[in-house]
């Protein structure tokens, strides 16, 4: 009887160990594939049920979530989205940059009101006081 528990065991934990290892990353729960690895090795029993019963993920109806295929995944390429771009300025610049691009608008609007009121924006070449 010992004997046949311990195939058991045995096999419980070299299906938990395949299990682990052919599913993908996103499908694994709670802890990194590495870390139940060696859970398992080191805890056959516990660590092989923890497995089955936290440790992976499951459907909605309790069936495991089939992987794809090589040939079902779609090509890398189709999938390669442009990188958002990244503002590699710091706050205080990005900040100076907004007072700026402020200070632009609101002269240009000085300007152009100045110009619909018939004066010559100060500060112009052309002008004598």
């Amino acid at each position: 009887m010992p004997f046949l528990f311990s195939l058991l065991v045995i096999a419980l934990m070299i299906g938990a160990l395949i299990d682990i290892i052919t599913r993908d990353n996103s499908q694994v729960k709670h802890l990194p594939k590495m870390v139940w690895i060696i859970i398992v090795i080191l805890l056959p029993l516990i660590g092989s049920a923890l497995w089955f019963a936290i440790g992976r993920e499951y459907g909605d109806s309790g069936i495991p979530i089939p992987r794809m295929r090589r040939a079902e995944r779609s090509s890398p390429q189709t999938d390669v989205r442009p990188a958002p771009p990244v503002d590699r300025r710091t706050t205080e610049e990005q900040i100076a940059d907004l007072d700026r691009e402020i200070e632009e608008w609101r002269l240009r609007q000085e300007i152009e009101k100045r110009r619909r009121d018939g004066e010559a924006p100060s500060g112009s070449v052309g002008s004598t006081s």
